[in-house]
């Protein structure tokens, strides 16, 4: 879409809701204490920070957060963060699952959330309503989603992403006519004759410009633009989620739109994706770019001090605000807000949260003489293939490593997940520690 027509739209028109997803098994232990969304991303940011950002930068600012588990510190986050002046229409709040008179159930579903909000939704003047995840990795301008179902004359238009045959096993794929109108849903094909007739014919491919080689099969990346008048109907029925219920059968019954997104994209829902996606950022080239002004990430402004480097190697990190790094070496890491890192440490291939405070003189001695250590990473440690949750007190010559054991284990003191080691937030790691 052009500038123009970027600007042409209204953009007071359109209401968005970012669902918070349920207890985030699959990011568990950095779920432990924490809604999904609120989990740290780059040393900094939060997940939420991601789709809130895209809506400030398409110039929506009416977006509403819905969660239920764990919330108490997506609350603080986005309290002390998005505040627009009052002047304006602008929000970002949160709406938690709650027991009322006429529901006592929780949130069953991203369809059951939006209808349980319902009422609170329909009191405000909107045209459109979208629909966005709490937790993937992208950047997108929404503007030119909505302006497309516009044009299309759309009733429902679904974010779509070209992917390979393998990828295509674990997501919801759509099969598309040649006006992108949407044709067919299913959810996770597993059967090789099944993809076959689901990818996107080779002349289609072109005509869309679709980039990429070999197969390629259009998946949903829960993305939606609900018209206003067509969401209570859609859901006026008992099932509960988006995209295993509603859309499938609106397909069927309502003129439903594809639109193709060719950028970075990642969902954040595993342990390893969220390993994977942090440890890009400290390539060169990363493949999502945080240094990009023109649609900046916001978060919290912090007022730290920059970082003191105390003649430290690092090679490809990431070193964010107020971190104290003494005589180590840094390979491939990063290094979240607040951390101090012992002499002669080494730190290979590690997701560092960091700290929500300075730990106190007093709080120091006191740990000292219990024989524990302080918050951060202690003197001589060995520490490759791991996540180290915030506020985690790592003693001198630990070391931590997932090499030789099994893929996922539950410890006192820690927890191995797909192959990767967490310790969790507040965690506590004696001196001497090998794992």
């Amino acid at each position: 879409m052009s500038q123009t027509g970027r600007q042409s739209l209204n953009v007071s028109k359109v209401l968005c809701v970012i669902m918070g997803g349920g207890q985030g098994t699959r990011l568990f232990p950095l779920t432990k204490e924490r809604a999904k969304p609120a989990v740290p991303l780059a040393g900094k940011y939060r997940l939420v920070d991601i789709p809130i950002s895209n809506c400030i930068n398409s110039g929506f600012r009416r977006i509403y957060i819905l969660t239920q588990f764990n919330s108490t510190s997506l609350h603080g986050h986005i309290s002390r963060t998005y505040k627009f002046d009052q002047f304006s229409s602008g929000f970002v709040e949160i709406l938690a699952a709650q027991q009322t008179f006429t529901n006592t159930s929780w949130y069953e579903g991203t369809a059951d959330a939006v209808r349980k909000n319902l009422v609170h939704f329909l009191n405000h003047d909107f045209d459109y309503l979208l629909i966005l995840s709490g937790d993937q990795l992208y950047r997108m301008d929404f503007r030119q989603v909505i302006a497309q179902h516009i044009e299309t004359g759309a009733d429902i238009t679904i974010a779509t992403l070209p992917v390979g045959k393998s990828e295509a096993r674990s997501l919801g794929i759509l099969q598309i006519a040649d006006d992108r109108q949407i044709t067919r849903f299913v959810e996770k094909p597993k059967e090789d004759a099944q993809l076959d007739t689901l990818k996107i014919p080779a002349e289609l491919q072109k005509k869309l410009e679709i980039q990429g080689n070999g197969d390629s099969y259009l998946a949903s990346m829960g993305i939606y633009v609900f018209n206003r008048k067509l969401v209570s109907e859609l859901l006026d029925n008992p099932l509960s989620d988006f995209g295993k219920h509603i859309i499938p059968h609106a397909i069927k019954s309502h003129r439903v739109f594809s639109y193709i997104f060719q950028g970075y994209w990642e969902d954040i829902g595993t342990i390893r994706s969220f390993f994977e996606a942090n440890l890009d950022l400290v390539s060169e080239l990363p493949r999502f770019n945080f240094f990009d002004m023109e649609s900046p990430v916001f978060s919290r402004p912090r007022f730290l001090p920059g970082s003191k480097i105390n003649g430290a190697q690092i090679d490809h990190a990431l070193v964010t605000d107020g971190c104290i790094i003494n005589h180590a070496r840094i390979n491939n890491t990063i290094v979240g807000l607040r951390t101090i890192v012992g002499e002669g440490t080494e730190l290979n291939r590690t997701i560092i949260l960091g700290g929500d405070y300075y730990e106190s003189a007093e709080s120091v001695a006191k740990h000292e003489r219990d024989g524990l250590p302080r918050i951060g990473i202690g003197a001589h440690c060995r520490i490759e293939n791991a996540i180290i949750d915030k506020n985690a007190r790592i003693g001198n010559h630990v070391t931590i490593s997932p090499a030789g054991k099994p893929e996922n284990v539950d410890h006192a003191l820690y927890f191995i997940r797909d192959g990767i080691v967490v310790i969790p937030k507040n965690g506590i790691i004696p001196h001497g520690t090998v794992i």
